[in-house]
């Protein structure tokens, strides 16, 4: 069975602190987003058939996007990525014990999370 990879629905923006407030009314009541509070303290709003996550990052000074994948066997797919030159940066963000999945980085440095769909 060949590698599979897809995208997933979560995407996460870690906003500093400064900030923050300010990217939840802009979603909230600018846009009309509808929202979601699945993980306290992250903030969340339905952007179409996505998830949009917002995360208060106090030691950032300008905001980030982390982007999700999917796939069937996490482990496979982070040697893959390994073998294709592809960075880890697992100390990101703690994903907690027997999470299948690991953290990545594309060429422009953009987190991302790759995790079995039922690592949740």
């Amino acid at each position: 069975m060949p590698m599979e990879i897809k995208g997933g629905i979560n995407i996460a923006m870690k906003v500093p602190s400064h900030q923050y407030e300010a990217v939840i009314a802009f979603y909230r009541d600018v846009v009309g987003l509808p929202p979601f509070e699945e993980k306290e303290p992250a903030k969340g709003f339905i952007l179409g058939p996505n998830r949009l996550w917002i995360d208060e990052a106090p030691h950032y000074s300008q905001a980030e996007v982390w982007l999700e994948l999917c796939t069937v066997d996490h482990q496979k797919a982070l040697g893959h990525l390994a073998a294709n030159g592809v960075v880890r940066c697992d100390a990101v963000e703690e994903l907690g014990e027997g999470f299948r999945g690991g953290w990545v980085m594309n060429p422009a440095n953009i987190v991302h999370l790759v995790r079995e769909p039922d690592a949740w």
